[in-house]
């Protein structure tokens, strides 16, 4: 086989064969749509919150009622104790619980601790969704702040109180603050690894099956080095689809640096489909390829370092999350589409992805090419 039958041969299989054309084409364009879909508001809408206001003020009805105007949350009722306000939250009538202690309003003005010991708002949240108790405590916070502001401003200023220093936050990178903008583009490698890697496994997988049987002789290494080079163009293809039309159409960090994720993708490609090839030639036919990957994709999401940092990963996990490409490709696609890094800053990831290729690439070069694949004795 030379390398013009190598590469023709792959286009010729995803084309002719249902599920190689629904994984390495249909998976990837539907996956740009129906991923980001849940989370096309970017933040979690009409929380129920329970109010426990125990000092019934007019600084905490108007708290209330800011909190009422909210998007993220809705006022669910009040209760008169935080046992009935936690029982409500256990049923999931309520995400969370907002205290409003006695003395709020003098301790506010003061600096005075309040009568229950503290001197400030008491917030529970349910901690199994960490979004939500994220924009729940992030509601309470600015509808108290805007409160106090409107308030006990101009009371502070008669009784010549310091006010608080006023703290502006401003994302550099996440400008919205959103969830889609968070997750998608690191869920992005993720995806486009996965769909690659999927469909190179049943592609290898059913040609060492056909090795194994003597219905196929080894690939030479002109014809592998073809079948090698046409599923990294197709994973190029892939990633430029997504760096560039999704990317846009989902309207999500991108176009960073362009020029530098033009060398990263190549390399990304490289390195999956030489895993998928390799992976392949352990099965013993397509299907069983596939069953066995699948289970994988939650799995290496959590090892990019998206979810969780690399560096607060043990290091022995940490390494084992280096051998996915998806970890060094996510780490360098999120900085060169989303913060604008240079080339030099990636350098440790396109290093990375370039040992993955040349050393997956040559194991699966000799599983394909020698004698492992050959006619069982």
């Amino acid at each position: 086989m030379t390398f013009a039958q190598g590469f023709v041969s792959v286009f010729r299989a995803v084309l002719s064969t249902f599920a190689l054309a629904s994984i390495v084409v249909l998976a990837v364009v539907l996956y740009g749509f129906y991923y980001p879909a849940p989370y096309a508001h970017q933040t979690a809408r009409q929380l129920p919150v329970v109010v426990v206001d125990q000092e019934r003020s007019t600084l905490t009805r108007a708290l209330v009622r800011k909190l009422s105007d909210m998007r993220e949350v809705r006022v669910a009722g009040e209760a008169l104790s935080i046992h009935e306000a936690e029982q409500r939250v256990r049923r999931r009538e309520a995400d969370g619980i907002l205290l409003l202690p006695h003395g709020l309003t003098r301790s506010l003005l003061t600096g005075a601790p309040g009568s229950a010991g503290g001197g400030g708002i008491g917030i529970w949240v349910n901690g199994t969704y960490l979004i939500r108790a994220k924009d729940i405590g992030g509601a309470i916070q600015a509808a108290a702040l805007a409160v106090a502001a409107e308030r006990l401003g101009p009371l502070a200023q008669g009784l010549h109180l310091r006010a608080p220093v006023a703290v502006v936050e401003r994302p550099l990178f996440n400008t919205r603050e959103g969830y889609a903008d968070y997750v998608f583009p690191a869920v992005a490698a993720i995806i486009l690894q996965q769909t690659l890697l999927f469909g190179t496994a049943m592609l290898a997988a059913g040609m060492a099956a056909e090795m194994r049987e003597g219905r196929a002789p080894p690939l030479s290494p002109q014809g592998f080095l073809g079948t090698w080079c046409a599923l990294s163009l197709i994973g190029c293809l892939a990633a430029l689809f997504y760096f560039g039309w999704i990317f846009w159409y989902q309207d999500v960090p991108r176009a960073g640096n362009p020029a530098a994720l033009l060398m990263a993708v190549p390399l990304f490609a490289a390195a999956v489909s030489a895993l998928g090839l390799l992976l392949g030639s352990l099965f013993d036919s397509a299907d069983r390829a596939l069953q066995v990957l699948i289970p994988s994709s939650i799995i290496l999401f959590f090892l990019a370092g998206a979810a969780w940092p690399l560096s607060a990963m043990p290091r022995w996990v940490a390494g084992l999350a280096h051998l996915s490409p998806a970890t060094s490709g996510a780490q360098a696609f999120l900085r060169l589409n989303e913060m604008g890094a240079s080339l030099g800053q990636v350098l440790p990831q396109l290093a990375g992805l370039v040992v993955l290729s040349l050393v997956y690439g040559a194991m699966a070069a000799w599983r394909l090419t020698g004698t492992a694949c050959r006619r069982r004795s």
